[in-house]
């Protein structure tokens, strides 16, 4: 069943409701501008764009209060568009989702070259305990938070989608994948300031899940925090993931994983992607790492779970800042392959790579009021300092490894300047603790 719509927002989720009830079917938005306020989706139903058709939300938080979640992010419990426990969810076309994202800033933050967000923003699109769910083909604009999250979801196909954000806007992350099971991304294109792919095990009200058989393959990410993310809210275990043929560009961080709470990490593939990964001011988490693994508790009653069985190969690109394998006690990583990288390193023009972040740390969850910042973020310390960044050992080398064990290095290569630039390690590679 189709229908045609050039109505108001109202009149969409009139329309939504009127299928659902029915069991499901196709709403197709005609090409024009569509004004709406909250959407929610139901079992069976198809969100349909034709080519030319922009959805457009009303920029106000609490006219949302309907649309609430289970996870809550950043101060946000609630998105434009959310569905709950539905199967056979759809979202097809070549239209556009304009989401906002300017009307939720407060100001810019010269220091840490970030604007600063409102404290409560509303996510796009939040789909949780669904099943049988495909996005494909259409663009998101702006967005003020989060863009897209997938939350206890199975059986979820994400092809050909788009997400262009704000560059300065911090958590605007473009996909999170949340305690999910068999998810496949796929030709995605996404441009934001914060995580391009991230993968998560949040705690909620409804518990904690795992995240297992995850596929991104073919995507194209810039981002100015890590473009292919693990963590870090890993409080279930994640496992069975696989990032493939991927480019990442004009990006902070390349590839990441961060363990911070009490789910392991396990059985992770990073192979045939190119990186290019600069420096940022340090408000903005690492600084130009294409590939950076972190295991640090931050709270003192839940260990964070160990990271083991990660393999990394086929990568090739330049970069301002080194590999980074950080454990805070012996063993925290474990098992990591690191084969036929080639990576061309640079002098940044901030210096801001010659330290290695910790960030989140345990003072990010309760920020003493002595401090400048924003928790979860960035906090400068009394003496002037971002909290949770160190200086690397002797300067900073091509390759850092910090209680690692089981650390297997074949074909790996990061050429650097010569002669080397001021602050750079004279050994290229730097072993501290854990065996090789």
């Amino acid at each position: 069943m189709d229908i045609s719509v050039e109505a108001n927002g109202a009149d969409l989720q009139q329309l939504i409701d009127r299928l659902t009830a029915v069991g499901g079917g196709t709403l197709l938005l005609r090409s024009g501008r569509h004004l709406t306020g909250p959407i929610r989706l139901g079992s069976g139903i198809t969100l349909s764009f034709e080519v030319g058709a922009t959805l457009e939300f009303v920029a106000d938080y609490e006219l949302y209060a309907e649309n609430s979640v289970s996870v809550i992010a950043e101060g946000s419990d609630r998105a434009y568009i959310v569905a709950h426990g539905a199967h056979d969810v759809a979202i097809l076309g070549n239209g556009t989702i304009v989401a906002s994202g300017g009307a939720f800033n407060t100001g810019f933050d010269e220091t840490v070259g970030t604007y600063t967000p409102s404290e409560k923003r509303p996510r796009v699109l939040v789909l949780e305990d669904c099943s049988n769910v495909r996005l494909e083909g259409f663009v998101i604009e702006d967005s003020p938070m989060w863009t897209v999250h997938l939350v206890r979801c199975r059986d979820v196909i994400v092809n050909s989608m788009k997400v262009f954000n704000n560059r300065q806007l911090p958590n605007t992350d473009g996909i999170v994948i949340d305690s999910c099971v068999n998810v496949a991304v796929s030709q995605v294109v996404i441009n934001t300031a914060d995580d391009g792919i991230c993968l998560k095990t949040s705690r909620s009200e409804k518990g904690i899940g795992r995240c297992e058989k995850i596929d991104v393959s073919d995507c194209v990410v810039e981002s100015n925090s890590c473009a292919l993310k693990i963590g870090t809210e890993s409080f279930g275990d994640i496992r069975d993931v696989r990032f493939v043929h991927c480019r990442i560009q004009d990006s902070n961080r390349g590839l990441g994983i961060f363990s911070r709470d009490g789910g392991t990490i396990d059985s992770i593939v990073f192979s045939d992607i190119e990186v290019d990964c600069h420096e940022t001011p340090d408000g903005f988490w690492g600084s130009g790492e294409p590939l950076t693994i972190t295991q640090l508790d931050r709270r003192p009653e839940l260990p964070a779970g160990i990271v083991s069985n990660v393999r990394v190969e086929n990568v090739r690109g330049r970069c301002h800042g080194p590999i980074n394998l950080f454990a805070e006690a012996s063993g925290g990583i474990a098992g990591i392959t690191l084969c036929n990288i080639q990576l061309t390193m640079q002098e940044g023009p901030l210096g801001t790579a010659q330290q290695y972040d910790l960030r989140p740390t345990s003072v990010d969850l309760s920020p003493p009021k002595d401090v400048e910042g924003r928790g979860n973020a960035w906090l400068r310390g009394t003496d002037g300092k971002i909290i949770g960044l160190v200086d690397y050992p002797g300067g900073m080398p091509g390759f850092f490894a910090h209680n690692v064990s089981g650390l297997v290095i074949e074909d790996v290569a990061t050429n650097r300047p010569v002669p080397l630039p001021r602050g750079w390690n004279a050994h290229e590679r730097v072993i501290l603790g854990g065996d090789a």
